[in-house]
């Protein structure tokens, strides 16, 4: 089970790392544009910043590692209920909120403080009905 646990983990973390990597390169892309996805959503500048963001490094970089993520995630599912084991993509999310509030200095509001505990609380009663053998 702890072998199983690991390489939940892994998968989440690296998932995490991937979303952080795509993050920080499309701002690298939208700030670098003169006319940025944000102000207008035509298919001329929607393909200008996919074009652009694909070519990015951390682009790039956030794609290898989700693809190493669903690598692992097929050994998980392989291994482990798909009811415990989708349940412990939810803690990614934790770490997201708590990343973009203090490394990526996004607001984030006492709701959504109140359901990342929420999810806390229910990954940990999932963690609870898992076997022990």
């Amino acid at each position: 089970m702890l072998k199983n646990f690991a390489l939940l983990l892994f998968s989440v973390v690296l998932g995490v790392l991937g979303q952080l990597s795509l993050k920080r390169g499309v701002m690298m892309v939208s700030s670098g544009a003169s006319s940025g996805i944000t102000r207008s959503l035509g298919i001329k500048s929607i393909t200008s910043f996919l074009g652009s963001a694909v070519g990015n490094y951390y682009v790039l970089l956030g794609f290898l590692l989700y693809f190493i993520s669903a690598m692992s995630w097929l050994i998980i599912l392989s291994r482990v209920n798909l009811s415990i084991a989708y349940p412990m993509i939810s803690v990614g999310y934790i770490v997201i909120v708590l990343v973009s509030k203090y490394f990526l200095h996004e607001e984030v509001t006492a709701l959504a403080i109140l359901g990342t505990l929420l999810i806390c609380f229910g990954v940990f009663l999932i963690l609870r009905s898992m076997p022990s053998g």
